[in-house]
């Protein structure tokens, strides 16, 4: 039933894989090593929630059995599970690692951008 995103939803995790060394090293030149290690931190929140919704896709891709009532019933639980896995790691970095606000924000944020860039780049 559920045909998938051929490689979308992959490629655009690995986009996120790449640009993590490259954001934590821009982040430290400009602010710190401590402003570099929070900027990779929130780029890999983004990776992390990026990966469950390939995990999840890769699941239903090898069901095609489902129907659409499963297939919906999938894609409230995917993003249930992406939200906590986002405040689960949100609350580790700023509330355990007490990393700086700001630069893990901003990772994030960067990280969720090059998602969009790399989602709309696709054909």
């Amino acid at each position: 039933m559920f045909t998938g995103i051929s490689t979308g939803t992959r490629r655009v995790a690995l986009a996120q894989a790449g640009l993590a060394p490259a954001a934590a090293l821009v982040g430290a030149i400009v602010a710190g090593a401590g402003a570099g290690l929070a900027v990779l931190y929130g780029v890999l929140i983004a990776l992390a929630v990026s990966l469950v919704l390939v995990w999840r896709e890769r699941q239903s891709m090898q069901h095609p059995e489902w129907d659409q009532h499963r297939l919906f019933k999938q894609f409230i639980r995917t993003g249930i599970e992406r939200l906590l896995v986002l405040v689960g790691l949100l609350f580790v970095g700023l509330g355990v690692l007490k990393l700086m606000p700001l630069p893990l924000l901003l990772g994030l944020l960067l990280a969720q951008l090059g998602w969009l860039a790399a989602a709309t780049g696709r054909k």
